[in-house]
């Protein structure tokens, strides 16, 4: 059977490598063992913890280099890097206590540095941690990042917004596959749930070096909730339950362990009912259901690792047209709903060498998208799929610099089955060749790349010319060179430098290219253009970080350059009351940045300070008298949060309270068609920890979020036009259970 199984994963039967370990004792700086430190190999997605006696052991190794990361809370996090593995190999390990959170491995840049010697500042933020504030939904949790933000629908909708960008040019990344959901509309939300889900880094800026079209303003990178240490088994079940929608979230996960196989499986639930306001009315047709599961099985040994994983992820959407209408805690949607199903398959392969390694991702990505006006019979029927392939190799290190050449490329259609179209059936291509290289000396870093990308779409013709619902056939190719130059250096022991030029683009996509009729979520006729050029641009980035044991400080700077900007501008034409809107370009700029601090006062070990502001401008290069601003720009916000650290007796550990101050400014730059937003503050309460009850033990958060009832609209509401406001109080209980 095991062999059966490798054939399917790589296609050939595998033989077992020589047995190379690693182990060693794990202390702190009194020399005292520590029990339950992780031990961790990434490429392998294999890892152990350390015994009472802080022993750990490791095996199946592959002879050649290999990082290995030790980790415990409140420790901090080392990673080594081991050189030349025998049969036998022994590493002993001294941990010391750390304030700040751990040095993480950053997987969705080229090397897989560790954050501190990594050229691209990369917000990493673990999902654990996103859930202790309380948040709703996991693209609510990424709203609280700095620089990002989120377009919305009531509480079920929402889209990543990156310095002011968001739509197609913001790559999504889950289980090392790009997710293709239709993202290009309005309405199309991000279709992930954050069970199973380990942690995020995000990638604020132009990242088409590696990761091709459509990631000209970011990339988020959801890495999948690890598997089990080696001959172990492990069960968890959590529950959440929602005071504001009366809405309940549910997840069991089961995962085991040998030391050459892996496997998981999860299943989630979420339901919840229409939000309700500030005062107590709740928003008719915002309730919404989804069911999420996620399972893996892998294997590895000294010479490969594989991992095959699948997600399926259905949502039962609610579409608020009637304001705040009928008043019901029911989770059952009204019309006009969306019925949307995602699959995702993803076949992730290491090989190695003796001196090299080769990466070899595939993924394949189904959506299924209905839109329900009034009966079960669906007016709009999508279906997208997608087939990805990414692959790198590693050369040989030649002194100080690593190398790493790829290829990448996706094919993708849409097909549509119902009475209206958005856009037509259509064929794309993608095909992309890179090569970028890392110079690292004493504590500097200097990396480049470069890439060539080509997008080919086609079209089919659909209905008679002229009339709304009709396409022309189209057959357009986009070519694109790319390249990215950045330099890390430490200015002084504490003080970290990083500047980062990079250029990115993205091919114009199908709605763009093809629209011809009326756009539901607007409310606008809009008209694509099949003209259009690919939007290409540059962008600077400069990160300053200061960081002691008991004081952390960074400020993060950037200029974004986008040439062809695409965006919509009314014609004065109107067809059956909605205003014509034709898609036209322009050049345009963005700029602005993020700043921010962590205090741990000394000897005041239980309390930290932290607090950050964001801004972002965003402004059309035309020839209009005054400033002529972008749409979507997400308002100034100064985020702060005191948060204490605390253990009581022997029955709660790893306590938690928090006390959070979100202060959003007024909106004054608005394009042409938005309204300004004022400003509005948020307080946020948050309580947990773990709690041990005899042989039981759980974890257990309670959040309070909006305390005072703030009557509050966001400017990225799509609810805004109508002056609906955004969430009331929320009251958050979470339980988590290790069985």
């Amino acid at each position: 059977m095991k062999k059966f199984i490798i054939t399917l994963f790589l296609g050939f039967s595998a033989l077992l490598q020589a047995q190379n370990t690693l182990s060693g004792t794990i202390t702190d700086l009194k020399n005292q063992p520590i029990k339950g430190v992780s031990v961790y190999a990434s490429e392998l997605h294999k890892g152990t913890t350390t015994d009472e006696n802080g022993k750990y052991t490791i095996s199946n190794l592959p002879n050649r280099n290999l990082k290995i990361s030790f980790t415990f809370v409140g420790f901090a996090t080392q990673n080594k890097t081991i050189s030349s593995l025998q049969i036998e190999n022994t590493l002993d390990i001294i941990l010391e206590e750390a304030i700040f959170e751990m040095d993480e491995v950053i997987v969705s840049t080229a090397f897989n540095k560790i954050q501190s010697q990594n050229v691209m500042k990369v917000e990493h933020e673990s999902i654990k941690n996103l859930q202790r504030k309380g948040t709703a939904t996991l693209i609510e949790g990424l709203a609280t990042i700095p620089g990002v933000s989120q377009v919305s629908t009531g509480t079920s909708i929402g889209k990543p917004v990156i310095r002011g960008l968001s739509g197609n040019r913001v790559l999504v990344y889950s289980q090392g596959v790009r997710i293709e959901n239709q993202q290009f509309g309005d309405e199309h939300g991000l279709g992930l749930n954050d069970s199973g889900i380990e942690s995020v880094e995000v990638i604020k800026g132009p990242a088409s070096l590696l990761y091709g079209s459509d990631a000209l303003g970011g990339v988020l990178y959801f890495n999948p909730e690890k598997f089990a240490d080696a001959n172990t088994f492990k069960a968890n079940f959590s529950q959440k339950y929602f005071s504001n929608t009366a809405g309940s979230s549910s997840s069991l996960g089961l995962k085991t362990s040998t030391d050459n196989w892996k496997f998981m499986a999860r299943g989630s639930y979420n339901t919840h009912s229409d939000y309700k306001i500030t005062d107590g009315d709740r928003v008719t047709n915002t309730r919404y259901n989804e069911t999420d599961f996620k399972t893996g099985i892998g294997y590895s040994n000294a010479k490969f690792s594989s991992v095959l994983r699948y997600n399926y992820n259905e949502l039962d959407l609610g579409i608020p047209e009637d304001g705040i209408a009928d008043q019901t805690t029911s989770k059952k949607t009204g019309f006009p709903k969306q019925g949307v199903f995602n699959h995702l398959l993803s076949l992730n392969n290491v090989f190695f060498f003796e001196k090299s390694k080769l990466d070899l991702d595939l993924g394949y990505v189904a959506n299924d998208r209905s839109e329900f006006e009034d009966s079960n019979v669906a007016v709009l029927h999508m279906k997208l799929k997608t087939f990805n392939y990414n692959v790198k190799y590693h050369l040989p290190k030649m002194g100080k610099v690593e190398t790493i050449v790829g290829i990448q490329g996706m094919h993708q259609t849409n097909t549509n089955s119902g009475e209206e179209y958005l856009i037509p059936d259509a064929v794309t291509n993608d095909f992309g060749v890179f090569g970028t290289a890392n110079y690292e000396w004493n504590s500097n870093v200097l990396q480049a790349g470069l890439r060539f990308d080509n997008r080919n779409i086609t079209t089919d013709a659909q209905g008679i010319a002229g009339e709304e619902g009709s396409f022309e056939a189209i057959d357009k190719s986009y070519d694109s060179f790319n390249a990215s130059l950045g330099y890390k250096t430490n200015l002084a022991d504490d003080l970290t430098l990083r500047l980062n030029v990079a250029s990115g683009f993205r091919a114009p996509n199908l709605a763009e290219l093809t629209s011809n009729g009326v756009h539901e979520g607007t409310n606008r006729y809009e008209v694509g253009n099949s003209n259009l050029e690919t939007e290409q641009n540059v962008q600077t980035d400069l990160n300053l970080e200061y960081k002691t044991d008991h004081f952390e400080f960074f400020v993060n700077g950037f200029y974004n350059h986008i040439n062809n900007y695409i965006y919509t501008s009314p014609t004065g034409e109107v067809i059956d009351q909605n205003a014509v809107f034709d898609y036209i370009q322009n050049n345009a700029k963005l700029y602005g940045g993020e700043i921010g601090l962590h205090f741990h006062p000394h000897p005041l070990d239980w309390l930290h300070f932290e607090t950050s502001f964001e801004t972002v401008t965003g402004e059309k290069q035309s020839r209009s008298v005054g400033r002529d601003y972008l749409p979507l720009i997400p308002a100034n916000n100064w985020n702060n949060t005191i948060r204490t650290e605390f253990k009581i007796k022997n029955w709660l550990e790893d306590g938690f309270a928090t006390l959070n101050v979100s202060s959003t400014f007024n909106q004054k730059n608005v394009s042409g068609f938005e309204t300004e937003s004022n400003g509005y503050n948020l307080v946020n309460l948050g309580f947990g920890g773990t709690v041990k009850l005899g042989k039981t033990a759980f974890d257990v958060n309670i959040n309070g979020n909006n305390l005072f009832d703030k009557r509050y609209i966001a400017h990225l509401s799509r609810l805004k036009t109508d002056g609906i406001p955004n969430i009331g109080r929320n009251i958050v209980l979470g339980m988590n259970f290790n069985l």
